[in-house]
């Protein structure tokens, strides 16, 4: 027995009541907005579209510098408004200054290097760097025990003076951090993008842990706040950092502040500050400039006695 009733399959275009006209235009029509789609997405996809700000590419050419230079300068400043940064305490010193543990490791192991050949004059002369190291690792504890004072004294009840600011790599930088953060205070990393791997230290507070590409904005940043300068014995960056503040005080390019050195015994020999008078290119006065600390305790003092009995006209501030 036949079932009558409706059947289903392809439609045709008698089926649809649809006329060849009109169906070639339904065609059209559909290839209109696919191409209209393509279009668009075509444009979206192109960097020419994006906004200039999140536009990478854009953002790296060569003239954008003065772009990036002007943002490098103004988003650590306005981050360290956010986080109430009154003023820094800028701690330098050198990367492979260690912990005295590790510099016995290092120094047990050239040890063991130069045995295997007695006469081979780079091993000899990798145990004297190793043994110097190892005399240096007292810096490491009084550049964290400094900070922790610094950060102890100066950081409560919400107040930010003195912040202990570095240049947020290992070494002394790392000690300095370190103290700060040993008494849950805030402290400051200004790291620098270098084409070799690195990474600042973990003791920077996460909120004033900045990157910068251009040296010369990092170095602003440096001094806009700071209160005091404190070098640790150190390599090139470390001398750097010291002349360039020693050269706009003495200029009064901006307002004097104490510069410490740590350690005197390293500082009288590698550079013989007598020298520079005597040739006559600096004025004896501009000694003056320079004290010196043994512990942590009297480099702090120098600093509190700078400010307490010796009250500098301050110049307008980023001068």
């Amino acid at each position: 027995m036949t079932q009558n009733g409706p059947t289903t399959g392809p439609s045709t275009p008698a089926d649809s009541g649809a006329s060849p006209d009109q169906l070639a235009n339904d065609h059209l029509a559909n290839d209109h907005l696919a191409d209209h789609k393509a279009r668009i997405a075509a444009i979206r996809s192109s960097s020419s579209y994006r906004q200039a700000h999140t536009d990478s590419d854009f953002m790296g050419r060569v003239e954008l510098r003065p772009v990036r230079l002007q943002l490098e300068l103004l988003k650590p400043e306005l981050v360290m408004q956010d986080e109430l940064v009154e003023s820094t305490v800028v701690v330098f010193g050198g990367t492979r200054v260690i912990e005295a543990d590790e510099a016995d490791e290092r120094l047990a192991a050239a040890r063991a290097a130069l045995a295997e050949a007695p006469d081979d004059a780079d091993r000899q002369r990798a145990v004297r760097i190793a043994e110097n190291v190892k005399k240096k690792a007292g810096y490491y504890d009084e550049a964290r025990k400094f900070a922790n004072l610094v950060s102890s004294h100066c950081q409560t009840n919400g107040h930010c003076d003195y912040v202990v600011c570095t240049g947020g790599g290992p070494g002394i930088m790392e000690a300095a951090n370190r103290g700060a953060w040993d008494v849950g205070a805030k402290s400051i990393g200004l790291n620098i993008t270098l084409p070799f791997e690195q990474e600042p230290n973990s003791y920077i507070t996460p909120d004033l842990c900045f990157e910068f590409k251009y040296f010369a904005i990092r170095k602003m940043h440096f001094l806009m706040r700071a209160k005091a300068m404190v070098a640790f014995p150190g390599g090139f960056g470390t001398m750097d950092e010291l002349f360039e503040t020693l050269t706009l005080i003495q200029t009064r390019r901006m307002e004097p502040i104490p510069v410490v050195l740590f350690g005197r015994d390293y500082w009288d020999r590698l550079i013989n500050w007598d020298v520079f008078v005597e040739e006559g290119t600096i004025s004896p006065k501009d000694l003056e400039l320079i004290s010196y600390a043994e512990t942590a305790e009297e480099c702090w003092r120098h600093i509190d006695e700078f400010y307490r009995e010796k009250p500098k006209p301050r110049l307008p501030r980023g001068q």
